[in-house]
């Protein structure tokens, strides 16, 4: 039996909310566990004057966490899934996707109500090349800065004036006791969230059952599934976690329905579609809309990617 559990994590502050909270999940289990947090400083981390897309995407915020587990300085690491890459290597596994969160983008700024309202030319910031290509296909005029950093640098940057607005994800604001700063959550075809936005999941060795046992009850069915499809839809399309793809999965009474959307950079190109059938069939889904996709142009827009 565990008495120890040591929860490897990035060392932000949303990072660390994310790992204390699945540490007290872990504790309702079974009160006699011992919690360790352990955080890990991550190369993307350490560079934060450089795009993710210039030196590897956002799998490079969990390299050193999987190279800990690897070494077994840490028993289980706890990620946002949207920056998991979309094949996870076979010495470790993702056996619980937690209740997910709101999955969407929200456009936080301090003068202006939402997008429509920003002016012509308004300073957005955002590293994202998924949210600058679908801000800029319903809004061209906009001026798209560079901008990254943890959540708190981000609203840091935004009340110096250096942006009139910025984007972040809705379920980060409202961990950390920032809802209020949300003016527009955008949501619709036109602003598809990153595969696995919202959703927190934990990752173990493979070779590690009685861990694997100890967190199974953890994993959120339903949204096991919704994220599960749509990183096959990312999987099949050849994507990762720093191209221009949304793709979002949404469950209701037994049926599953997938949106995905590729977007040029500049937003001048976009492809969107969705499909719809029975969750029991949630793979033959993801299948019917990466090739539908595809068929619009998608391979077209993300060869540049490649």
């Amino acid at each position: 039996m565990h008495n120890l559990m040591r929860i490897g994590t990035r060392g932000s502050a949303l990072a660390l909310w994310q790992a204390h909270y699945v540490g007290r999940r872990l504790i309702n289990l079974d009160s006699s566990l011992q919690i360790e947090i352990v955080p890990i400083v991550t190369e993307a981390d350490r560079r934060q004057d450089v795009s993710l897309s210039d030196f590897g995407g956002k799998g490079l915020f969990i390299k050193e966490l999987e190279q800990a587990l690897s070494d077994c300085h840490i028993d289980i690491a706890v990620h946002s899934m949207k920056d998991v890459s979309v094949t996870v290597p076979p010495q470790f596994m993702i056996p619980v996707i937690l209740e997910r969160a709101n999955p969407y983008d929200a456009l936080v700024s301090n003068q202006f109500a939402g997008l429509s309202a920003l002016p012509q030319g308004a300073r957005v910031g955002t590293c994202s090349l998924r949210r600058r290509s679908q801000l800029l296909s319903v809004r061209p005029d906009l001026r798209i800065l560079h901008l990254r950093g943890n959540v708190q640098t981000r609203l840091e940057k935004l009340d110096a004036n250096n942006f009139d607005a910025t984007l972040l994800a809705v379920s980060g604001l409202k961990r950390l006791g920032y809802e209020n700063r949300i003016s527009e959550i955008l949501c619709g075809e036109k602003h598809i969230p990153s595969p696995g936005q919202g959703a927190l999941g934990i990752e173990c060795r493979s070779d590690d059952l009685l861990t694997a046992d100890l967190i199974a009850p953890l994993n959120h069915g339903s949204s096991c599934i919704a994220v599960e499809s749509e990183r096959s839809v990312n999987r099949i399309l050849g994507g990762s976690c720093h191209v221009p793809i949304g793709i979002h999965a949404v469950i209701g009474k037994e049926q599953l329905m997938i949106s995905g959307s590729v977007g040029s950079p500049d937003g001048s190109e976009v492809v969107r579609s969705s499909v719809s059938g029975q969750a029991a069939q949630a793979d033959e889904l993801a299948d019917r809309l990466a090739v539908e996709l595809i068929r619009l142009g998608a391979e077209e827009i993300l060869r540049e990617f490649g």
